[in-house]
């Protein structure tokens, strides 16, 4: 007795339609994961120049706060004014400028802290298209070994929303998965 053994589809047409799924939601993975690096790179960029704005305006607040010590103590101390005159006007002068960049440092630390923010909400994105992507293509694959059509289109439902999810990300749009993020952050 011979059992004949066929590795061929029932129904080729399932098989089409999962192979044009693959290749449609693996291309767009792609395209995502290239776009989400460089945000990632820009997020970096982004904390790096907060911490180190962060980091100036420590250092001129101490600098200002020394300054101010050291003015008041030649005050206190001084009993020559034409010996002290010039170390004050110096301290004075020093102390206005600390307390004019201190303010502008930090801006620019809130501010990239925003960008920072801002490029989070577009990681976030990119990362939910990622993990709406493999799911799809994963089942997918359940779909064609299944020769289930139902399946293929539970494949499609979390493809439309990794589409979805990657064309925010490239488009800026304000959509973020806020239960998804919660959940997996």
């Amino acid at each position: 007795m011979e059992i004949e053994v066929t590795a061929e589809a029932k129904d080729k047409r399932l098989n089409r339609l999962v192979a044009i799924t693959v290749v449609v939601l693996s291309v767009w993975a792609g395209l995502c994961n290239i776009k989400d690096g460089n945000v990632v790179q820009a997020m970096q960029q982004a904390q790096s120049a907060s911490v180190d704005r962060w980091n100036e305006y420590q250092a001129t607040r101490t600098k200002q706060h020394l300054a101010e010590g050291n003015r008041a103590l030649i005050a206190a101390l001084g009993a020559d004014p034409a010996r002290t005159g010039a170390a004050l006007a110096r301290l004075d002068r020093d102390i206005a400028r600390y307390g004019a960049e201190a303010p502008g440092l930090a801006a620019e630390a809130k501010q990239q802290a925003a960008l920072y923010d801002a490029l989070n909400v577009h990681d976030d994105q990119f990362d939910a298209a990622d993990a709406s992507l493999a799911t799809a293509i994963s089942i997918a694959a359940v779909a064609a070994l299944a020769e289930s059509g139902w399946v293929l289109i539970a494949a499609w439902a979390f493809g439309a929303f990794g589409l979805f999810m990657g064309l925010c990300g490239f488009m800026g749009w304000p959509f973020h998965p806020d239960v998804l993020s919660t959940i997996l952050g």
